[in-house]
């Protein structure tokens, strides 16, 4: 894929080897006009029967640049997992491209993690099909309306990875918030996250006369409240985590007698606060944090039932981005933005922080730098920003979007505003068709609250409707 690979018109300044896979998509489909396509649709399918397809066309067979197909075709195939998500992959076009990407995403093959992964996700093993390009499945989404209630007494808490947040809601008005250090993904124990998690509860809710309902979010895959990944739990074994995690939710509810408990994934939460807020639709949550979250509110007003762990989707083609730890892969999401991403460009800006020190206080160490305007840190902003202009269009191939809202604590102060002034140049400068159509905002800190107590409000009207 060397050949596609093109270097941005705004190079990052503690990045000179990126190379968005904007660019590269770019690139390819101008060779393939050149040589004129073979058509291909990728279609993947997740629970209750949701499936949404990609198409797109890649190069004949035999043509000189035809070893590109492979390589930028399972990139895709990624994004798409962790876009949307399923255990089934339907490959429909060239026989030899749904071959391959079948020993790819193998239990031997180079993304074994991803497809294990998705495995775990729907309770069922991944599996890779080849069909005809004739014979590609429909689509068939299952779009829902999520939250926007404001009545009654509710509680709206939210799990990050190096702090608790929680919020009582009455009739909508916030009554009560709170912020909470802890280290969930190092315990062992799942009677630490139980009793901290329930502490959180009972803190908020002696701030109201009741409690009608509980609202949460956490960062990883959640379905019908059971855990099926996510990072908080990562140090329990996994015996450990079969017995008491993949159920702790439906056990925390059953200690409040049953009232309507929903958790959902911390972007779709991010997602639906800034619908409410901002009054708009069409719009793709990123929470900067610990690591990646992402969300998405369709022009309708409502989820579509995907995945959006954009953590663990590419940004970067270069081959020789940074790996992540977990899955292996590189050039992933969550080492771009993210509080590991300012950390490892400090050290690449000359900044010499202390490994003593937990992650968020080396971004607030390098936060500190920023307010006092130190050019070393304004490069490790200013190079998060263009990565975010590039993946912001990036992620524009894949959502029907026009609005951005920008969160987490990489986002926080005068950093946050360096990183949205140089996406919008990136905009601007490469893809001005994007640059009126995509808003960008970054909430102030009475925003950011307002976003978790929101929390409280995000309960299924279905869920309501059946308890």
């Amino acid at each position: 894929m060397q050949d596609m690979l093109i270097k941005p018109a705004m190079v990052p300044p503690l990045d000179q080897d990126f190379r968005p896979p904007v660019l590269a998509h770019r690139q390819f489909r101008a060779a393939v006009r050149q040589a004129g396509g073979v058509p291909l649709a990728l279609s993947v399918q997740g629970a209750d029967g949701v499936i949404s397809g990609h198409h797109l066309q890649v190069l004949p067979a035999g043509h000189p640049q035809a070893r590109a197909n492979l390589p930028l075709v399972e990139r895709i195939v990624k994004f798409l997992l962790w876009q949307r998500g399923g255990a089934r992959l339907v490959v429909s076009g060239p026989a030899e491209l749904g071959q391959a990407l079948g020993q790819i995403y193998s239990e031997t093959g180079a993304r074994a993690f991803d497809a294990r992964l998705m495995s775990d996700v729907y309770g069922r093993p991944f599996a890779v099909e080849t069909t005809a390009y004739a014979d590609a499945p429909a689509a068939c989404l299952a779009a829902q309306p999520l939250g926007r209630h404001l009545d009654g007494c509710r509680i709206g808490f939210d799990l990050g990875a190096s702090d608790r947040k929680v919020a009582a809601v009455v009739d909508g008005q916030p009554v009560y918030s709170e912020e909470v250090i802890w280290d969930p993904k190092n315990q062992t124990d799942p009677q630490y996250h139980y009793d901290e998690i329930m502490a959180t509860l009972q803190t908020a809710a002696k701030h109201m006369p009741r409690v009608d309902a509980i609202g949460g979010s956490a960062a990883g895959i959640y379905v019908n409240n059971s855990v099926r990944i996510a990072s908080l739990f990562r140090g329990v074994p996994h015996d450990l985590f079969e017995k008491r995690v993949r159920g702790i939710f439906a056990e925390l509810q059953k200690a409040w007698q049953g009232i309507p408990f929903d958790v959902i994934n911390d972007g779709e939460v991010t997602a639906l606060a800034g619908s409410m807020s901002l009054g708009v639709n069409r719009i793709l949550g990123i929470a900067m944090g610990s690591s990646l979250a992402a969300g998405y509110v369709d022009g309708e007003g409502n989820v579509v039932g995907w995945l959006d762990e954009l953590a663990f989707a590419p940004v970067d083609y270069n081959p020789g981005a940074p790996a992540d730890e977990w899955s292996g892969d590189c050039g992933c999401g969550a080492l771009y933005f993210s509080q590991v991403a300012v950390n490892r460009l400090a050290e690449r800006a000359g900044i010499a922080l202390d490994p003593a020190r937990t992650l968020p206080e080396r971004l607030k160490d390098v936060q500190q730098l920023m307010q006092q305007d130190d050019p070393r840190a304004r490069k490790v902003y200013e190079t998060i920003g263009i990565w975010f202009g590039y993946t912001l269009a990036h992620y524009a191939e894949f959502y029907d979007v026009e609005h951005i809202l920008m969160l987490g604590r990489v986002t926080s102060g005068r950093g946050g505003d360096i990183v949205r002034e140089q996406a919008h140049q990136v905009l601007q400068t490469e893809f001005p068709e994007l640059s009126d159509r995509i808003k960008l905002a970054v909430p102030d800190e009475a925003s950011r609250r307002d976003t978790y107590e929101m929390v409280g409000r995000g309960l299924r009207p279905s869920r309501l409707a059946r308890e």
